[in-house]
């Protein structure tokens, strides 16, 4: 049973890992969606052997674990390669975007490729350059398709910020998982407040979404 007076003790505490949850959040969508761009594009370049190795990149990341990967950068490449990532911060961060990066470059690619080829056509016939096609005709275009699904992956970023905790970052449910091992009796309360927590920085994200929704609506010419 949820008590008043244990939410009114356990809610300050939890407040403590709300600006380490954001740091992370904002690093991991600032650095994903750099990664998606460029891989996306690699995944599209004449040259076999980029396409090859973002590839590889792209499967390796999408066919293992988040949380196998966190451990990876945090715990075994130090031990086995004597790779140091610098900090646990830095290690949830490349974890997390590295891994929604792979996945969000598969959006950036089919976008591209999904842009009607009639416009391709229409713009080589006006003589515009490989880059200025991508630039003025088709990337506007492409943008706009990945909007929703940007949007989603958004959401999914901030549920996978939870995860470094197990790398011993001060997060929101570091300390939830400490409050809970002094006071098992309370658990249900904290991990009440802590699904709160989540839903109500979730909002922004969601509303963020469904904007973005309706922009990827406007003026993209299908096949």
């Amino acid at each position: 049973m949820i008590i008043i007076s244990a939410i009114a003790d356990i809610f300050p505490n939890l407040m403590q890992g709300i600006g380490v949850t954001v740091n992370v959040l904002l690093g991991s969508i600032i650095l994903g969606y750099l990664i998606a761009f460029i891989s996306g594009f690699c995944r599209l370049a004449n040259n076999p052997i980029l396409r090859g190795f973002t590839r590889f990149y792209v499967e390796i990341f999408r066919g293992t674990s988040l949380i196998v990967q966190l451990f990876w950068f945090y715990y075994a490449l130090p031990i086995l390669f004597g790779i140091d990532i610098g900090s646990n911060y830095w290690a949830g961060v490349l974890a997390i975007a590295l891994n929604y990066g792979a996945y969000m470059s598969e959006i950036v690619r089919g976008s591209i490729l999904s842009v009607a080829k009639g416009q391709t056509e229409a713009a080589t016939a006006l003589n515009m350059s490989p880059f200025q096609r991508m630039r003025l005709i088709i990337f506007p275009q492409a943008v706009r398709m990945m909007l929703p699904e940007f949007g989603n992956y958004l959401i999914q970023m901030l549920k996978a910020t939870s995860l470094v905790s197990l790398i011993s970052m001060t997060d929101i449910l570091y300390y939830g998982d400490i409050l809970r091992s002094n006071n098992i009796s309370q658990a249900p309360t904290i991990y009440f407040l802590i699904l709160v927590f989540y839903f109500i920085m979730a909002l922004p994200l969601i509303w963020l979404t469904r904007k973005m929704e309706k922009v990827s609506k406007k003026g993209v010419a299908s096949q």
